[in-house]
Parts: C-alpha cells; structure tokens; sequence
C-alpha cells in the first residue's frame, strides 16, 4: 500500500495537476515535477505529448490501470457503437471501485481498489473482489454487513470535499448503491479536465 500512495504521488507532480483534488496532494506544496530536474522550465508539448499526456492522466486517475488493461478498455469501446472517447469514459466508470469511490463508501480511488480487493463488497449480493469488475445499469453494490463498521467507511461518507453523481443512488444508512446510468464525459466530476479525444488520437496514430 505504501508503495502505490507515493506513486499516486508523483503522477500528480509528473502531471503538474492535483487529478484528485485532493487536499493532501504534495503539489499542492510543491508545484514541480519530482527528481532533481523537477524544477526546471517544461518546453511546449509536441501532438504526440498532449496525446500521451492525456492518456497518462486517465490511467493514473483510475488507479494506474496497467497498459494491457487500458489498451483492452479502449479496444472495447472502439468496438463499441457511439464515440469512442465517450464510450472509454463509460467503461472506466463502470469498474466496480470506480463506483465505490464514487459512492463515498471509501476516500479515494486507491482505497477503493483495496477495499474491493479485501472482499468487502458486495454485486446483487455476491461477493465481488475484482476492482475492475463491470458493473451493469440496474446493480446492486453494497458494503458486506460485518465491514459496515469500519472506520474507514464510516469516515469516508462525512467527506465534505466532493458529492455523490447523479448516476449513482446511494443509500449511506444501509451502505448500499445502485448504477442508474452510464454517464457521459460531461457527468464525471473529474477535478481536472479530462481528454480521451486526445487518448483515442493517441490509439488511433
């Protein structure tokens, strides 16, 4: 755990954005990339750059998805009917701990990966502990009745920095959730601007 916290980190300080939003965020105090060369002047993006930028902005943000995994979103959404750069942004909503995070069950997407890798979640009342299970519009997901108390979750549902969408009922008394809909890029409460137009050039070269 400690290692994938000060690589969440760093992707802040690469990226120069706070992609969470998140208080704790070093770049908050450090406004530079990390490493002895951290602080010198960045030059203009090539195409490429902007592209790849985007792209390392979105994996990072859904918990450093691996390359094969994002690659195989993107296959999928490509395949799928629609714009293919809304269509990635619904596939990474979908994912069981984005969900999760975003029913305030857990603070943030990296506790949200670990909290379903720990067996703590329930899918239509089986147990689901694939982080990036894709959850169906009509789903059930709810906290597993001995872990409703855990100080963790319990912490995580009186966060005042961010709010529950709309694409996602909530119940915080019984600990449950439900997938309304799949949102569109305009639905996310991503802190930051988010690109996959730029992700799907990348793809697409």
């Amino acid at each position: 755990m400690s290692k994938r916290i000060s690589a969440k980190h760093k992707i802040d300080r690469r990226l120069g954005e706070n992609i969470w939003g998140r208080p704790s965020s070093p770049l908050n105090v450090r406004a530079y990339g990390p490493g002895q060369h951290g602080q010198r002047r960045k030059g203009k993006l090539s195409d490429y750059g902007l592209q790849l930028r985007a792209k390392q902005k979105l994996k990072g943000y859904y918990t450093s998805i691996t390359e094969k995994s994002f690659r195989k979103l993107y296959a999928e959404a490509s395949r799928r009917k629609g714009d293919t750069g809304e269509n990635l942004i619904g596939l990474l909503e979908s994912r069981l701990d984005a969900i999760v995070y975003r029913a305030k069950f857990v603070a943030t997407p990296f506790a949200a990966r670990q909290f379903v890798n720990h067996g703590h979640i329930l899918v239509n009342g089986k147990r689901v502990n694939i982080p990036s299970y894709q959850v169906k519009v009509g789903d059930k997901i709810e906290v597993r009745e001995r872990s409703k108390q855990l100080t963790v979750l319990l912490e995580a549902t009186q966060l005042a920095e961010r709010d529950v969408p709309d694409y996602v009922e909530v119940d915080h008394n019984k600990m449950t959730a439900t997938y309304v809909r799949v949102p569109a890029l305009s639905d996310v409460p991503y802190p930051v601007q988010m690109e996959p137009n730029l992700v799907v050039e990348f793809y697409s070269r």
